[in-house]
């Protein structure tokens, strides 16, 4: 008999009841898995999960921080008293001017980077963290930095606009009209490494031998960038925008350092509205409503995220 037919003969193991229901060791097992996941699912519940509960139920009530309860039923009145206050559509304004100085250069940025640091074929560990380290400094330290540089007179902004020859160069966080830009070149400074990452990570799953491919047919480095890189980023991209509008629609904690919502309310962003409402009006129930209002908007913009990831994987099943 061959060593084939033996094989045939042999006896297949088939799985019993025991192992099709779960043995009394693999329940052992699984049982002591949902223990070790018991720790985080109180935390999220407690952390993440009631508080968005208390946030809807209060949006509905006149909370206040001076009696105890829920308050009177208010019904849609706090959320239509947001939607019809300027200082609300003010604050959302704000939001979405620092979403779009902030968005297209932490994205065209960190991908023009991501791509120098990649190519280079020494001490690509020194771009790493040369641009991921500021992203793990506290935003203290990051305002103090650049309140120390846009200080007017001595600081080393206006310093280097006087050496420009401008004798009289306007205080960034003094005046209306730049004050936010002031706010969204510290945040670019300051979180441009998190998407630098995301894309190097993204970049080295590039097989190297398309790339070899294109240069031996004489692509330049740009048509290879062109016909390589962005196409094959695409999903990288989208998640990187996506995040990206994410965190900038939830802007609070340079403006509150930097400026205050200064000057006037000139950079007061929609948290900065909620935190002012629920913290020195003691309202709670309306800075509730304009939390779930802002929830609203971050929710749409991932829903339109997300439709934008099938209609590129239909593309990509079709292809």
């Amino acid at each position: 008999m061959t060593a084939t037919a033996e094989i045939q003969s042999a006896p297949v193991a088939r799985p019993t009841r025991d192992d099709e229901s779960g043995s009394p060791r693999t329940k052992g097992m699984s049982r002591a898995g949902w223990l070790f996941l018991v720790p985080f699912g109180v935390f999220y519940v407690l952390f993440l999960i009631w508080p968005v509960i208390y946030m809807l139920i209060t949006s509905f009530f006149n909370t206040t921080m001076i009696r105890n309860g829920f308050g009177g039923f208010a019904g849609f009145a706090n959320y239509q008293e947001m939607l019809t206050k300027p200082e609300f559509w003010s604050a959302m304004w704000h939001t979405i001017q620092f979403t779009i100085y902030t968005t297209p250069p932490l994205v065209i940025l960190a991908f023009v980077f991501a791509v120098l640091a990649n190519r280079a074929q020494h001490g690509q560990w020194f771009f790493r963290l040369a641009f991921f380290v500021p992203f793990i400094l506290p935003s203290a330290a990051i305002a103090l930095i650049w309140t120390f540089i846009f200080t007017p007179g001595t600081g080393l902004w206006n310093s280097f606009q006087t050496l420009l020859g401008d004798d009289a160069p306007l205080p960034v966080l003094g005046t209306p009209s730049i004050a936010m830009v002031g706010i969204a070149i510290t945040t670019v400074w300051w979180t441009i490494g998190f998407n630098f990452v995301l894309y190097l990570a993204g970049l080295q799953d590039i097989p190297r031998e398309l790339y070899e491919a294109a240069a031996v047919d004489g692509a330049s480095p740009w048509q290879q960038i062109r016909s390589i890189t962005i196409p094959l980023l695409g999903r990288t991209t989208t998640l990187v925008i996506l995040l990206q509008i994410v965190a900038s629609m939830k802007i609070f904690d340079q403006v509150y350092l930097m400026t205050a919502g200064g000057p006037g309310i000139s950079t007061q962003v929609l948290l900065g509205l909620v935190t002012n409402t629920a913290f020195t009006d003691y309202r709670v129930g309306a800075a509730s409503a304009a939390s779930v209002l802002l929830f609203i908007v971050i929710l749409l913009i991932t829903l339109v995220r997300q439709l934008i990831v099938r209609a590129q994987e239909r593309r990509e099943a079709t292809r």
